[in-house]
């Protein structure tokens, strides 16, 4: 059955169809035969459907992995609801957003742009987003060498920590001349990247069981060439989802970044926003599923060429445990206010207009405690 989590539709199955009845939306999922390779589910081979009837006040968005169809009016009443309708790839790629005329602000979206056009803003938007990012990713390490019983592990991981510290208190150093200067912004990404390498060189002691299911080397996407990629991959698709809705929420351009370079069709601004959410949200997740045994590797196939995908199973699963996560409350060490997680990228992404806006000096990212 598709899965409804936290007022958003996800069709994780082959040749789902979406109609329109008045107010609702009446889907139809097909049910194929156990032995049925994923290439050969078609309407055609469906040996039975299951059917459901939402009511379109209950959707805020629908996102649909693979091939499925949603029909024309019912498009329509989407866009008419301001229900946002996400196609991505069965690895969970955005292939396209599709939402009716935006009701937003033309002059936050005028300083987003001015900004963007501004080596030395984006210079200083983009130090903010790594130096959040890095500092979660090294909270996780420290977390880690917290837990294990290996001194050689606790060791490796303590070396990280250390290099991560090293890398945030140089960006730490960074004055508004330094912003201002030619290539700032191409030096603040080389420190990214080095921080990236170091994190993800000691990813794998993250993992405490199934490291012979799911052995890591190096970051691999577009497609996943292992089990452990796989998963990430999806969990940042479904954590970009978020951040694309709530910088539109705000009524900003979620293709215009700071950090990421503009390229066609790349949500550059929510690929920012979602970097401080990695570490804690994405990855954090990732590494529990696996060491608490909820996903293994009967939740994955491989197809040719390499290339590692969900089972219909493990992508139902891998989302439940996603939803569950954004149900738990953290407070924001900022706003000095307790959040469910599932409302932080809204909540950054306010604290992105305000800085835009000059209400704020700094963009803020958040660093849980």
């Amino acid at each position: 059955m598709p899965e409804i989590q936290q007022n958003t539709l996800y069709l994780t199955t082959h040749a789902s169809y979406v109609a329109r009845d008045h107010l609702t939306l009446q889907v139809e999922v097909p049910v194929y035969p156990d032995d049925l390779q994923p290439t050969e589910h078609t309407r055609e081979r469906a040996t039975d459907w299951k059917k459901l009837s939402i009511p379109i006040h209950m959707l805020e968005s629908i996102c649909v992995f693979g091939p499925s169809t949603i029909s024309p009016p019912a498009l329509d009443l989407c866009w008419e609801h301001g229900v946002a309708v996400n196609y991505l790839s069965e690895h969970g790629y955005l292939q396209a957003r599709m939402t009716g005329v935006a009701d937003t602000s033309v002059t936050l979206r005028r300083a987003q742009f001015r900004a963007a056009d501004d080596p030395a803003k984006c210079a200083a938007i983009a130090r903010q987003i790594i130096a959040g990012k890095l500092q979660n990713s090294r909270n996780s390490l420290l977390r880690a060498a917290r837990e294990t019983d290996s001194a050689d592990e606790r060791a490796r991981l303590t070396e990280a920590t250390d290099a991560l510290a090293r890398q945030i208190q140089e960006l730490g150093r960074w004055a508004a001349d330094d912003l201002r200067k030619t290539g700032a912004l191409d030096a603040l990404r080389g420190t990214e990247g080095m921080g990236s390498a170091t994190y993800f060189g000691v990813f794998t002691w993250l993992l405490k069981q199934q490291r012979e299911d799911f052995t890591f080397a190096n970051r691999s996407r577009r497609p996943p060439r292992d089990r452990i990629n796989c998963l990430l991959s999806f969990l940042y698709a479904l954590v970009r989802h978020d951040c694309i809705a709530a910088l539109t929420s705000v009524g900003l351009d979620p293709f215009v970044g700071f950090l990421h370079a503009d390229r066609p069709n790349r949500p550059a601004l929510a690929l920012d926003l979602m970097e401080e959410f990695r570490p804690w949200l994405a990855d954090r997740l990732a590494v529990t599923l696996v060491n608490r045994q909820q996903i293994g590797k009967e939740h994955f196939r491989a197809r040719e060429g390499g290339a590692v995908e969900f089972t219909d199973i493990g992508r139902k699963a891998v989302i439940t445990a996603y939803q569950q996560r954004k149900q738990e409350k953290l407070t924001h060490p900022l706003l000095e206010q307790e959040f469910r997680i599932a409302q932080f990228p809204f909540v950054q992404a306010r604290v992105l207009a305000r800085c835009l806006r000059g209400d704020i000096a700094d963009y803020v990212p958040f660093v849980p405690k």
